[in-house]
């Protein structure tokens, strides 16, 4: 799994040398982790930077109510905000953590008004721009068992 993280892009051939296996033994454990959903998928990393969001936002959100059904309703709502990189549920005073990029502060003000503070059920928004990325990882370490 290491190489197909850092080489999501190599051959087959490839990686069975990399990992002194023959071809189809090797390309028997790559598709038995993708049927497993260890592999999700493969995807090309765009520096965001180069695209015109060079800043991260971390936003904290808190819901008037935390029932089941309040929940799916702003999870569905803030899914289809392109901005939202990530969102996680979390436990603490806010019931929801999410990185937004954008190009500057008035780009943020905009999704502020007009997206995050319109999302269904929202009753506070706190909101902490990144002052530089010091650290961001693609790769999952694998425990070898």
């Amino acid at each position: 799994m290491h190489e197909t993280q850092l080489h999501g892009r190599i051959t087959n051939a490839e990686l069975a040398e990399r990992i002194n296996l023959s071809e189809s033994a090797c390309l028997r454990r790559v598709r038995a982790l993708e049927k497993s959903g260890i592999l999700r998928g493969y995807v090309g990393l765009v520096d965001q930077s180069a695209v015109g969001y060079p800043d991260n936002v971390f936003v904290s959100i808190t819901l008037h109510s935390q029932q089941q059904n309040d929940l799916v309703r702003f999870e569905e709502a803030v899914a289809a905000l392109p901005e939202v990189m990530e969102c996680y549920l979390m436990s603490g005073d806010a019931d929801y953590l999410l990185r937004v990029i954008v190009a500057d502060a008035r780009d943020y003000e905009r999704i502020h008004s007009q997206h995050l503070t319109r999302l269904p059920g929202v009753s506070r928004v706190q909101s902490n721009f990144a002052l530089r990325t010091v650290i961001k990882k693609t790769e999952v370490p694998v425990r070898a068992d």
